[in-house]
């Protein structure tokens, strides 16, 4: 499988007309509702929930998010992730970034970052040691890169169009910001696209460890993938890939991905243009590594106003199907067993009735006792999507994929981490601790129990949704205030 940023990668294509997803990070089968629409090119002020139900989406501010997942009450207490470094990793960054956070932070009234505004647009702008208020700054370790219209690069496929990356590196850290306001954010860029499998890997996991190295980072965001069978290698390719996953466990670094957008459908890497899908239900590393905290998806159907309540009425469709359920799992949301990792220890114990199964048929491998994805999930329908403001893709945009569950879950970790006054590192241990407890998981936790992962218009089979742990979303999504207590008493 080409390496594709996870959810917003269709979105960029459709938002910058440059046509299908092929054309910026390889072809990749996807359902429209995962993309972003285009709500209002009106800089100063966001849209209106009316704009956004007028094209058939709801649409989320931070302050409605931070209700629907009962965080509003830590920021009200003073409790912003301050002191803590969140890296969001993503290929080339984007052209107009810092200024992009400024609009953002001024429409919602979010604390202004050190580093956001008019300034350069690569390392040069960063702040300077020292500076007062949490600081924004972008991190090359290799190089800024240097923008490359669509149809440069790769033979004609546009995978090195840095204004491909737009939306994704908008997404990434305007909600990372929005869930942990004065945490330091890092946007860790890499001169190469994350393409070619293991090539475009090899950069990016050694940008993050040299950050883990040297300790200029407390958890860290990933947005992107490939699926475990297009590495031709196996498990050895990866081996050489995954020491920075070790040396975060060592340093307490918490690391967290997005499981993917395909369901249980991915595809190879080969050819570039049009590959080929695996032909068995896979799941996407780095998710899939057990050193990883990986984040699947669901549609939020409360109110897009306050956040909260059951909202069945308002568009879009997908939550109109389940009256009563305020999150149905993503159909998309990718889940399923590892065909590399055995089931970890920390996934030997799960809530009652979870469906964990595995086993995948077809695939290879040992093919028994496998490592489940996702652990955890979030909000991740385009359809009932976060705001972001993208000035370069045209205006504000609501946007989804699992792209989303990954900075915002990374935002909570670094509320974890400031609360605890440590660093709580790698969470899954204390995560399935949690799960294990029928009462801390029934306060701590939504179960989403509805809809499978098979993509639309796939032939490859999705996992349904159920009670306690599945292979759609994982323990489920987070009642923030109720988890972190939980987390910190389970944390090492």
């Amino acid at each position: 499988m080409l390496l594709v940023a996870l959810g917003a990668a269709a979105a960029i294509a459709s938002a910058l007309g440059s046509g299908s997803r092929a054309a910026l990070h390889g072809s990749l089968v996807n359902p429209l509702d995962e993309n972003a629409a285009l709500v209002s090119s009106a800089a100063g002020t966001a849209p209106t929930q009316a704009q956004c139900n007028a094209i058939g989406r709801r649409c989320f501010a931070p302050a409605a998010m931070a209700n629907a997942y009962n965080y509003a009450g830590l920021h009200a207490a003073g409790h912003n992730g301050q002191g803590e470094t969140i890296a969001v990793v993503d290929s080339f960054g984007a052209n107009t970034i810092r200024q992009d956070l400024a609009t953002f932070d001024t429409a919602f009234g979010l604390t202004p970052m050190c580093g956001e505004g008019n300034l350069p647009e690569d390392s040069s702008g960063n702040c300077a040691s020292g500076a007062p208020g949490p600081h924004f700054n972008i991190i090359t370790v290799q190089g800024d890169p240097e923008a490359k219209p669509t149809g440069q690069g790769n033979g004609g496929t546009g995978q090195e169009d840095k204004s491909g990356w737009d939306l994704e590196v908008a997404l990434d850290v305007e909600w990372a910001h929005a869930t942990a306001p004065l945490a330091n954010i890092d946007l860790v860029t890499t001169p190469t696209a994350e393409t070619l499998g293991v090539q475009g890997l090899q950069q990016m996991m050694n940008a993050e460890q040299q950050l883990i190295d040297t300790h200029q980072v407390d958890v860290i965001s990933q947005s992107f993938g490939t699926g475990e069978g297009a590495f031709h290698n196996g498990s050895a390719a990866v081996n050489q890939l995954r020491q920075a996953f070790v040396d975060a466990q060592s340093h307490h670094v918490s690391v967290f991905a997005s499981s993917g957008d395909g369901g249980t459908t991915n595809p190879m890497k080969e050819p570039v243009k049009n590959p080929d899908n695996i032909p068995y239900q896979s799941v996407g590393w780095p998710a899939s590594d057990p050193l990883v905290t990986a984040t699947g998806g669901t549609y939020l159907c409360v109110n897009a106003q306050t956040g909260l309540g059951v909202d069945n009425v308002s568009p879009p469709g997908g939550c109109h199907l389940w009256p009563g359920d305020r999150e149905p799992g993503w159909v998309d949301s990718g889940g399923g067993y590892s065909i590399w990792f055995s089931r970890p220890a920390y996934q030997q114990t799960l809530p009652a009735g979870s469906s964990y199964v595995g086993s995948t048929p077809g695939a290879p491998g040992p093919n028994s006792q496998m490592r489940g994805v996702p652990d955890v999930a979030w909000e991740s329908s385009a359809t009932t999507g976060p705001l972001i403001y993208s000035g370069e893709a045209g205006g504000w945009f609501v946007i989804g994929g699992t792209s989303a569950a990954s900075p915002q879950w990374a935002g909570v970790a670094a509320l974890a981490d400031e609360i605890a006054g440590r660093d709580l590192g790698f969470l899954n241990p204390a995560l399935y601790a949690i799960g294990a407890n029928p009462a801390q998981y029934a306060a701590d936790f939504y179960d989403p129990t509805h809809n499978s992962n098979r993509e639309p218009g796939s032939s490859i089979p999705g996992w349904p949704a159920s009670t306690g742990w599945d292979a759609v979303t994982g323990l489920g999504t987070p009642n923030v205030a109720n988890l972190i207590p939980d987390l910190i008493a389970h944390s090492s």
